[in-house]
């Protein structure tokens, strides 16, 4: 098997993002989009994302994208601007392998890093175990279920709220604002 790397996303790594979210709109519940973005939305998401500061990284093995993941912000107002939300999302050959959770870690040290103060996972489906799992062993609290917020594949899913202090969380007002 080739070597795990993880690094910053290129605007060449697209077309792979891409196909990965894809199935999950299509095929999951980890998303409540219902119809895959085009590459151009995903270009333009891709785009905004790291033109505003946000950290965007892929894990390859080999050539291949086997999945990625990334920080935005939480919400809009300007309060918020010391949290952001993740996204990790991988090629359905290679879950349960440790490379989202490998994401995620590096994308926590890269928010810590940039002066993020807190980080929140919007988990979609309570029943989404895995991705409960991974956000639990790197740290992240429950805080709450939103139940049956959103309707997919026939049925109401709920949305599972985790949190995770990052550097020194609010034990200190920040000096500066991040990016």
């Amino acid at each position: 098997m080739p070597s795990l790397e993880i690094r910053p996303a290129t605007a060449a790594d697209l077309p792979s993002i891409a196909d990965i979210y894809a199935h999950a709109v299509l095929f999951g519940t980890a998303t409540f989009e219902l119809i895959p973005p085009d590459l151009a939305e995903m270009t333009r998401r891709f785009e905004t994302l790291v033109d505003g500061g946000f950290p965007y990284f892929v894990a390859t093995l080999g050539d291949n994208v086997a999945g990625y993941a990334y920080a935005g912000a939480y919400r809009p107002r300007p309060a918020y601007r010391f949290t952001v939300e993740n996204s990790v999302y991988l090629q359905p050959a290679i879950h349960r392998r440790g490379i989202g959770q490998q994401l995620l870690q590096r994308l926590i040290s890269e928010c810590e890093a940039r002066g993020y103060r807190q980080m929140i996972a919007v988990i979609g489906d309570s029943a989404n175990a895995a991705s409960v799992g991974v956000h639990s062993r790197c740290g992240f609290q429950m805080i709450g279920t939103h139940p049956n917020v959103g309707f997919k594949f026939g049925r109401w899913l709920d949305t599972v709220m985790m949190q995770r202090a990052l550097g020194e969380g609010a034990a200190t007002v920040p000096v500066s604002d991040p990016g």
